[in-house]
């Protein structure tokens, strides 16, 4: 064996042997890693925005509502059910749910080779541990049973906060993502 890399039909490829002269080169960047440190960086920074957020509308929207333009206010509530609003009481079953969510993402983050994939996946990761951290660490009845700081309200629509808004980014980010990457790859455009 020569030690040249193999071609699929057997045959040996053209070309200095590997490692010969390459001293000092730089290896092309890794396509196929993952991108923790964008992930895990969107992802504290949705938290961070989110959080602060969240401490200025339980400072400013206690005993007042702020109307912003149009049917958009800023009215503070308090969820102790899932998202929208829905069965109310459930915090605990919601959380243990948000916490599979999050062991899943951190467990496909590994996947997230391309940026807009790992900048995806920080939104709905730091979306998801900024509602369960109200949900830890808020005033709420049993375990994980804390209400989650809500504020946007369009008055037609439930209200939601900012992690609210990350994750269902980050979602469909994802999704459109991930149909991309069924299209054949002929069809599929260079980024």
């Amino acid at each position: 064996m020569t030690g040249k890399p193999v071609i699929s039909d057997g045959e040996h490829q053209a070309g200095p042997e590997p490692g010969a002269g390459d001293e000092g080169a730089t290896p092309p960047p890794d396509q196929s890693r993952a991108r923790w440190p964008l992930i895990f960086g969107v992802a504290l920074g949705v938290i961070a925005v989110d959080q602060l957020s969240k401490a200025w509308a339980v400072h400013n929207l206690t005993f007042r509502t702020i109307d912003v333009a149009w049917t958009l206010r800023l009215r503070l509530t308090l969820n102790h059910g899932s998202a929208f609003s829905l069965a109310p009481g459930r915090g605990a079953v919601i959380s243990i749910l948000a916490l599979v969510i999050v062991a899943v993402l951190l467990r496909s983050g590994r996947y997230a080779t391309r940026v807009p994939h790992a900048i995806d996946s920080g939104l709905v990761l730091g979306g998801a541990v900024g509602n369960l951290a109200d949900r830890g660490f808020r005033e709420g009845p049993g375990f994980l049973g804390g209400g989650v700081v809500d504020f946007i309200d369009f008055q037609w629509w439930p209200v939601f906060n900012l992690a609210d808004s990350a994750i269902v980014i980050g979602a469909i980010l994802l999704f459109l993502l991930s149909w991309q990457d069924d299209e054949p790859p002929g069809d599929r455009k260079p980024a």
